[in-house]
């Protein structure tokens, strides 16, 4: 710390008063990321434009990738010895704590597996939620919701506490990081947080009771000889009674592994299945050419271009055939 301008005294009784800690404010989360971001560009790393949290060092020998979330730090690489002795550097500026080899970050659990696979899972996490809600004891089943289910919004028998079914439901979507199986049923949930109802407590403690039979189930991540993006996309048209929205999902893997998924309802109604398809197509673009620029920066190189896999045969045919173009003329401004 320093004295403030115009003000300057060589007397050692003089001591500051603390009006305001600078943890809550604010200011702190940017605050510090900028002086640790300016930490990492003095010891030659940049940040990637795709994620700013995201900091790459390159030579001709080395490769060194670091992913910062708030005073959590994951460092990685092709050489050993350059990460110890970018640690070393780095307390010289902060005091650090090296947790060794990892095992655990920020909730997800890392559990090396015979032939250099790693399964990513939140066993943990999963449990204390259900000692949290009292539900250890509850008998497993074994889908998360059931088929057809239909959610009510009109329902008068509103849900007592909002505030737990909130936060219960965002702690399910921290979950569906390590579980695409619930992640459509999760979006479904999540659209009705501004007015839970009782019916709607009973699927979010199905999808709880879901994650109990299932506890240790994960992804599973594994060397692939050909590193090629592939995506599959699917869209449930007009799936939402209430508005008559569509439902988009879709799936991206690098190689054998999956790297990204996602169920969200569409932004506006589509009129035909064909454009509810198309949207969702849409909108998997935009997430391939962000982790195509993601790669670029992670210095991975694509062995072919990207693949789409699209099951809607209208969709296809109207691709090919010209003639049918004039009925969806909004789609070449629109998507």
């Amino acid at each position: 710390m320093k004295q403030p301008a115009g003000f300057t005294s060589n007397d050692q009784n003089l001591v500051y008063r603390l009006e305001k800690a600078i943890y809550g404010l604010k200011q702190a989360p940017p605050t510090w990321f900028a002086k640790l971001m300016s930490t990492f560009i003095q010891l030659s790393f940049h940040s990637a434009r795709c994620d700013p949290s995201l900091f790459i060092h390159t030579t001709s020998k080395t490769l060194t990738y670091i992913l910062v979330y708030v005073d959590e730090i994951l460092i990685t690489g092709n050489s050993s010895t350059f990460i110890q002795h970018f640690i070393h550097r780095l307390h010289l500026f902060y005091p650090l704590k090296d947790l060794g080899v990892l095992h655990c970050f920020l909730g997800l659990e890392v559990k090396p597996l015979t032939d250099n696979k790693l399964m990513l899972c939140q066993t943990k996490y999963i449990t204390d939620l259900l000692d949290r809600l009292h539900m250890s004891n509850a008998k497993p089943i074994k889908t998360p919701l059931p088929s057809r289910c239909k959610f009510q919004d009109d329902d008068t028998n509103l849900f007592k506490d909002a505030t737990l079914y909130r936060s219960v439901v965002e702690a399910l979507q921290y979950v569906s990081i390590t579980r695409p199986d619930v992640a459509f049923s999760i979006n479904k949930l999540c659209q009705y947080m501004h007015r839970p109802l009782e019916s709607h407590w009973k699927f979010v403690k199905r999808v709880i009771i879901y994650l109990k039979g299932t506890i240790t189930h994960g992804l599973v991540y594994s060397p692939s000889e050909n590193l090629h993006l592939t995506r599959h996309c699917d869209s449930n048209w007009a799936s939402d009674s209430t508005d008559m929205r569509s439902t988009s999902g879709h799936c991206v893997f690098l190689g054998n592994n999956i790297i990204f998924w996602v169920a969200k309802k569409q932004n506006v109604v589509s009129q035909t299945s064909i454009e509810a398809k198309f949207r969702s197509i849409a909108s998997l673009v935009v997430e391939i050419c962000l982790l195509k620029s993601l790669l670029t920066k992670l210095k991975i190189k694509v062995t072919r271009p990207p693949l789409i896999w699209c099951d809607n045969l209208s969709a296809i045919i109207l691709t090919a055939n010209p003639v049918l173009h004039s009925k969806f003329k909004h789609f070449e401004l629109d998507l």
